[in-house]
């Protein structure tokens, strides 16, 4: 039998929770402290920044929530499907800890209130604070639906106080009083703009009440946009008439020392009674709004299952699919809190609390803008909101104005919040984690790709700005393996590599493999370690199929700009070989033949890298790979030595002198090592270089009459040593550039 779930309206499940948050404890206790301290004219400019702050948020998630279907846990179902599980995970899991944390602060806001107005339960403040929380409890467990119709009843309280209120400052309006507390008044000097700001920023973090319910509502997208719209408009409304008639009608020190007695005092019809309802109303409807709020998000996060160990939070309850289990915890944490810091005299912890939710709110209204920048900017096709009145501009002004709050509210507690979200998110990114979701990062990076490629097009090359972009012809990938970690060691995290795997076969026949073989060697890197790009093609030809690779691989302007083969095993391949590499060359790419010998022994923690220099030809991109390579931080001890042979005593100096001109021209470290000897250069070679991890040594391809002889030849002269690196250079990487 299908869940018969909740189906509420944008005025019960939206605008109710939203505004009755929005119309909080800031409204009745600290508004006047604020108008005192920085006049009417500072709070209003605070009041139009924080609630900008909490517009541009709404609009952006307005964007998201109408171009997806929106199920619950509100704020973390629009992020996490938008930047992936990951940043998905760490906000739902700090945002079910701030609304979790926002219940208890609440219950208290409201024991603080009730022991004010009246002193003799001032013994029982610990008592009433549980007691209400259990209640509260009480009312959600029953069902939702009973707590909406309990904030009714509480929305009808707070209305009565704010007209009280109001129209008892709107009858003592005084156009004197209104122009002495025009401007600020600070009291001190540890008093300014931007610590009233955060006194009064708390009074606009509210639009996530209703975003919270998107899983108990009958049309999430529609309600969703009009509800918090309006809540934010009715919210600004309020904030501004209060600011503009309790700074008219109230004295500056009454308005500092004394701001919730003075709405009281002032209330119209003395009903002051009725202003103490508002607190109280306010206070209970915004723990309420927590209690709806925070097991809904973790049941959300649970039946998503990034924490295995929040699983048995996604189950609901039969029929009305109610987070039962979620609400259970909620209330545990609210008990633990509340026994912690009610039995204090210092209300610092209670400030502590309020800091750090405060940031956690904070941070997700950042992570929604961030969440609506990344599906706008990346122009994926199937971003289309119905909502129209957004842009990517307006949520990356909502994300970064969102972190400079948090930073010039408090700078700790925002660390706080940062820091734990970045924690989480680094543990998600450490598991081997497959959301069952989409999500806007493939988009995003996807336009970020475009941008840049468009970008690169339009700029000339020059060899300041080489990068190794090679094509391995990999072949079978299981014995090239030294060929691969050599590509990715010396590509260096600097440019590209591509395994480009030629199958020989009618591609008519086998298209249909294609996309597996490619998904077999993309896994087969994935497992190995390897930074590297799978291709596969079929040619009727092998040789046909690598000088296809070779001519048209590219991505727009990222075209490989070296090929990388394996030393051929049988005579047979050397003449397609050097045929190639002739090829190549006259591509105007360079190429490299890497003579397997096995990887190097990681016992050895310092290496040795050969570069016979012969000429600038091709020494200069064998210098250029020998330094990338020992960037690798299993090279980094290595030594790296440039040995010129010359035939003649007399030129030793001389030889020394330009060989090191030559390193320190190319800003290379190197040892630079001229050898004197008329022995044939086979000797020489295998003297100095034998017991070197790697030897790089010019080629040039021979004709192709003489290519078994010249394969022979190295052969010989190669059987004996280490893995030797075979280097073509096209001229294009040029280190003394």
């Amino acid at each position: 039998m299908d869940e018969k779930k909740n189906q509420f309206g944008t005025f019960a499940g939206v605008f109710t929770p939203s505004i009755l948050t929005i119309l909080g404890v800031i409204m009745f206790l600290r508004a006047g402290y604020v108008i005192g301290q920085a006049g009417i004219f500072n709070t209003i400019l605070i009041l139009l920044a924080a609630q900008a702050i909490s517009l541009l948020t709404a609009l952006s998630m307005s964007a998201v929530a109408t171009n997806t279907p929106v199920a619950g846990g509100g704020a973390y179902f629009l992020i996490s499907r938008a930047l992936g599980p990951q940043f998905g995970g760490a906000i739902g899991l700090a945002l079910f800890l701030a609304q979790a944390l926002s219940v208890p602060f609440y219950v208290l806001g409201f024991a603080n209130a009730l022991v004010t107005d009246v002193p003799s339960l001032t013994p029982w403040f610990g008592v009433i604070a549980l007691g209400t929380a259990i209640v509260l409890f009480a009312i959600n467990w029953i069902s939702s639906g009973a707590a909406i119709r309990f904030q009714y009843v509480v929305m009808t309280l707070l209305g009565l106080a704010i007209f009280v209120f109001l129209g008892g400052a709107l009858k003592r309006f005084d156009l004197a009083t209104f122009q002495t507390n025009l401007g600020p008044g600070y009291t001190d000097a540890g008093i300014g703009f931007w610590v009233v700001f955060a006194i009064y920023f708390p009074a606009v973090t509210g639009i996530l009440a209703g975003v919270n319910m998107s899983g108990d509502l009958k049309d999430p997208a529609r309600s969703l946009v009009r509800g918090t719209l309006a809540a934010i408009l009715v919210g600004f409304v309020v904030y501004l008439l209060e600011v503009i008639l309790c700074g008219g009608s109230t004295s500056r020190s009454d308005l500092i020392e004394s701001p919730y007695a003075m709405l009281r005092t002032n209330a119209l019809f003395r009903a002051g009674f009725l202003v103490s309802g508002g607190v109280f109303a306010a206070t209970i409807s915004s723990a309420v709004g927590s209690l709806l709020g925070a097991p809904r998000v973790l049941q959300a996060l649970a039946r998503d299952r990034i924490f295995r160990i929040l699983n048995p939070f996604a189950h609901g309850s039969k029929g009305t699919d109610e987070p039962r289990a979620g609400l259970a915890l909620t209330l545990g944490l609210a008990l633990v809190v509340i026994l912690l810091v009610s039995g204090q005299e210092s209300m610092a912890a209670f400030d502590l609390i309020a800091s750090i939710v405060s940031m956690f709110f904070l941070c997700t209204y950042g992570m929604i803008n961030l969440a609506a920048f990344v599906e706008s900017f990346g122009a994926n096709p199937s971003f289309r909101p119905r909502f129209r009145f957004f842009h990517w501009t307006t949520s990356l002004l909502g994300a970064v104005t969102c972190l400079v709050a948090m930073m010039l509210i408090d700078a700790m507690a925002a660390s706080i919040a940062v820091l734990t979200v970045a924690g989480i998110y680094v543990f998600l990114s450490r598991r081997v984690f497959r959301s069952a979701f989409g999500d806007a990062r493939r988009g995003f990076q996807y336009a970020l790709a475009v941008r840049a490629l468009q970008k690169l097009r339009s700029m000339p090359p020059h060899p300041k700005n080489w990068r190794p972009t090679f094509l391995v012809m990999a072949g079978n990938t299981l014995t090239h393996m030294t060929l691969m970690r050599y590509a990715v060691w010396m590509e260096g995290g600097r440019g590209l590599v591509t395994a480009g795997q030629v199958i020989s076969g009618d591609l008519e026949t086998f298209a249909v493999r294609v996309e597996g073989l490619r998904s077999a060697l993309e896994k087969f890197l994935e497992s190995n370690e390897l930074a590297v790009f799978p291709e596969v093609v079929f040619a009727e030809d092998v040789d046909e199929g690598i000088r296809m690779l070779a001519q048209t691989h590219s991505i727009g302007p990222l075209k490989p700009n070296t090929v990388l083969f394996g030393w051929p095993r049988s005579a047979e391949r050397a003449e397609a070989m050097f045929r190639h590499v002739s090829t190549i060359a006259a591509l105007g790419k360079s190429v490299v033949v890497v003579v397997e010998k096995g990887l190097p022994s990681m016992q050895r923690n310092h290496r040795r890298v050969d570069i016979w220099w012969r000429g600038e030809q091709n020494g200069s991109l064998m210098a250029t790979l020998a330094h990338l390579l020992v960037q690798n931080w299993e090279w980094r001890r290595s030594q790296v030595r440039v040995l010129r042979v010359i035939g003649d005593e007399a030129g030793r100096e001389s030889s020394q002198e330009a060989v090191q001109s030559l390193i320190e021209a190319a800003r290379i470290r190197a040892e630079a090592c001229v050898i004197v000897s008329t022995e044939p250069f086979r000797e020489v070679f295998h003297r100095h270089s034998a017991k070197a991890d790697v030897v790089f040594l010019g080629l040039q391809p021979p004709d192709v009459a003489a290519s078994l002889e010249t394969y022979r030849h190295l052969n010989t002269l190669l059987e004996p040593m280490p893995t030797t690196i075979l280097v073509r250079s096209s001229g294009e990487a040029d280190l003394f550039a």
